[in-house]
């Protein structure tokens, strides 16, 4: 395929894959690569947003450097030294910063890959019985524990595809990381679609039979004056005009951390209670944040600097809601451990994500 088709093509998967059921926020990425280039999404966009010219352009000589390195010890060190080896691969004539998830992409050997996060899929990655579920519903897949995003889940994947390979002749088309999302890669975009469809024709069933909605129930909004009064108390708390707040009726809101995307756009930990003054403030003390989501007794709030990032960080919770949900099928939600979550909430990439909204 000549330059053109393959990013037409990857544009068009990215869109496909790009909708609320695949994806919130800046969340996956996608990529499609031949011998000399990986063309890879730029960090913090949306998938549904992306154009054929947006997409950021990697040297995979380069690139293949990155493989040969001994990285400090000190997680902020090593992440400063491959956010500055993959920039020095980048081509100088594409725009934006490659998502840091590239050398994994370019790991991979299909021409295209996929990487979403569809709550029906994290119900089973972010569950107990994830894992031996996997090994059973999709025997061909690759199977990954929690290991923190960047330059150390890459090599891991990278050892992995490996051993796959040598075990099987061929590398694996599915990949599913916990407490993460599901890697799709393959050779054409009928392939991809197709694997997909596949994943999920396997996992409905699976949650009918176990008797699991695969859609969240929210109850019923609050009235006008519980939601002016509640709103009016949120905004002299946090001292500004310009607050962004988006509500919704209540919900079985996560109280932990699920995966990456839901501590970058709803934080790790939501207020529960009637929010006042001193209780926001006794909540910033203990987790070192304002909180993202606010929950009462009638509704459930979502609130950041604008309205844009509130109403994400409500739509995020209400995503993790419903992956506790599915989680039931396998035994229950395992939520991400206390590392794997302040690796996250510290990681200058996962803030750079965050601010491209």
């Amino acid at each position: 395929m000549t330059k053109n088709e393959l990013l037409n093509t990857i544009t068009k998967l990215s869109h496909e894959f790009g909708s609320c059921d695949y994806v919130l926020g800046g969340g996956g990425n996608t990529s499609a690569k031949n011998e000399q280039t990986l063309w890879v999404k730029p960090s913090g966009t949306t998938l549904a947003g992306l154009k054929p010219e947006l997409f950021v352009a990697l040297d995979r000589i380069r690139l293949s450097e990155l493989y040969a390195f001994t990285p400090p010890a000190v997680p902020a060190e090593r992440e400063e030294l491959i956010k500055n080896a993959m920039a020095a691969a980048v081509s100088p004539e594409t725009p934006g910063r490659a998502s840091v998830e590239a050398p994994l992409h370019d790991s991979l050997s299909a021409t295209f890959v996929v990487h979403t996060h569809p709550a029906i899929v994290n119900g089973m990655t972010c569950s107990l019985a994830g894992k031996n579920a996997c090994a059973q519903l999709f025997p061909d897949a690759l199977w990954l524990d929690y290991i923190d995003p960047g330059y150390t889940l890459c090599m891991k994947v990278r050892e992995e595809i490996k051993n796959y390979k040598e075990s099987n002749g061929k590398e694996p088309a599915l990949i599913f990381l916990k407490n993460h999302g599901l890697f799709v890669a393959a050779d054409t975009a009928a392939e991809i679609r197709q694997l997909y469809s596949r994943v999920v024709n396997v996992l409905l069933p699976f949650y009918k039979q176990a008797g699991i909605k695969t859609t969240l129930k929210v109850g019923s909004d609050p009235t006008t004056s519980q939601i002016d009064e509640q709103m009016r108390q949120i905004t002299a708390i946090f001292d500004n005009d310009d607050l962004g707040i988006a509500v919704s009726g209540s919900f079985a809101y996560p109280q932990g951390p699920i995966t990456p995307d839901h501590i970058v756009y709803a934080k790790s930990y939501p207020f529960i209670g009637e929010p006042n003054l001193e209780a926001i403030k006794a909540f910033k003390a203990k987790h070192g944040y304002n909180p993202a989501i606010i929950a009462t007794k009638t509704a459930v709030y979502g609130v950041a600097e604008t309205e844009k990032k509130a109403a994400l960080a409500l739509l995020l919770a209400q995503d993790g809601a419903l992956v506790i949900q599915l989680a039931n099928a396998f035994g229950g939600i395992d939520f991400m451990t206390d590392a794997a979550r302040t690796f996250i909430e510290n990681w200058e990439v996962e803030s750079y994500r965050s601010k491209q909204l």
